[in-house]
């Protein structure tokens, strides 16, 4: 059975209230219109009297039954067009909000309710475009979300895939180390030299496996550790005491300069981390003679190194997981290649921006941080 739809319901329920009252009202202004008699008596000086009965019952039902037509006909029509206007009023908004609706349910953008009235009405108008705005607002947030956390799980499976392929290296060297002693085979006879050689690859093996670990769980660290407001002067002077040792045996300038003083709200553990890295990095390729810089300006944290500027095509890979350029793939001058992306990880778990550039006047690299939206 097919519905009727909210107007012509509404038009015919009220149509039908309003003939009703019109209909019982006729009815009982028929029905006691009932004839009556009406007794005049005139009495003059004493001399004269009058006396009459006089029915005036036929005059009035007979004016009532030729009224009763028109007014019956004025009545419908008065309560047709009532009925259409009052159902208009009450249901265009409401078949406005339906079919507004039936367009959020089909996740519509840009549409809303329009409603200028001020009664229930208007408050679910309003209701609903607070309730699909928040919805369209979740799912956007929901979105970003699902798209960070894939892009987090990339990450991840290619850290691990580096690793692994890191440690593959080592261990397979270790492994036919030990077979070629078990054997016996030529200079692997003489176990008193290698014995310390395979000890020294363990541990090689083991603090790779350290770092890691470490690493992978750099960004969880982050953001559990409670931020706390600190003086970026003072943090700054401590992390650059043991490098300016370091810089002073290798024949390094080492210029450090915290004249502009500001505080910021940042967990402490992990930035010292991120700028003892670049740090780290700053000393190991400065050539002896040269020049490191450090100093803060305009809430950035500024690093300058004299050194060959790394080429746009290798530095676009420099915080990738245990990347180290080819002109420096020895592990002992290069590192473990985890250094940038230790730095790379923490300040984006922390929302903070940073740039790695060559610098032109003196030939070197800049490390910026900037923590304008830590102040």
């Amino acid at each position: 059975m097919k519905q009727i739809k909210i107007f012509p319901k509404t038009f015919a329920y009220t149509l039908g209230l309003m003939l009703f009252i019109v209909g019982v009202a006729h009815m009982l202004l028929y029905f006691f219109t009932k004839p009556e008699w009406i007794d005049v008596s005139v009495n003059q000086q004493a001399q004269m009297s009058f006396y009459t009965s006089l029915n005036v019952t036929d005059y009035v039902t007979k004016a009532v039954l030729q009224a009763l037509p028109f007014s019956l006909i004025c009545c419908v029509a008065v309560s047709t067009i009532c009925s259409f206007l009052f159902s208009r009023k009450i249901t265009v908004p409401v078949r406005h909000i339906s079919m507004v609706t039936g367009q959020m349910a089909q996740m519509q953008r840009g549409v809303f309710c329009n409603s200028n009235s001020k009664d229930e009405i208007g408050i679910l108008a309003d209701n609903i475009n607070y309730l699909y705005q928040s919805l369209l607002s979740t799912i956007e947030n929901l979105e970003i979300e699902k798209q960070r956390v894939s892009e987090s799980e990339k990450l991840k499976v290619d850290f691990l895939r580096a690793a692994s392929h890191e440690l593959k290296t080592p261990v397979t060297a270790l492994n036919a180390t030990l077979e070629n002693m078990i054997l016996g085979i030529g200079k692997y006879k003489d176990y008193d030299s290698l014995l310390p050689e395979c000890k020294e690859m363990t541990e090689h093996l083991a603090e790779m496996i350290h770092d890691i670990l470490e690493t992978s769980n750099l960004g969880v660290s982050a953001k559990k550790e409670t931020a706390v407001r600190v003086d970026l002067s003072n943090m700054l002077s401590g992390l650059c005491e043991p490098y300016i040792l370091i810089a002073r045996t290798k024949g390094i300038m080492f210029h450090f300069d915290a004249a502009d003083h500001f505080s910021v709200v940042l967990p402490p553990q992990m930035f010292e981390k991120a700028v003892s890295n670049v740090l780290a990095n700053a000393v190991a390729y400065t050539k002896t003679g040269g020049k490191i810089s450090v100093y803060i300006d305009r809430q950035k944290i500024i690093v300058e190194n004299e050194c060959s500027p790394i080429p746009a095509d290798i530095l676009q890979h420099l915080f990738e997981p245990f990347y180290r350029p080819d002109f420096d793939r020895n592990c002992d001058k290069g590192g473990n290649g985890l250094g940038l992306y230790i730095v790379d990880t923490v300040l984006k778990s922390m929302g903070m921006s940073y740039s790695f550039l060559p610098m032109k006047e003196p030939p070197g690299m800049r490390f910026v941080i900037n923590l304008s939206n830590l102040s």
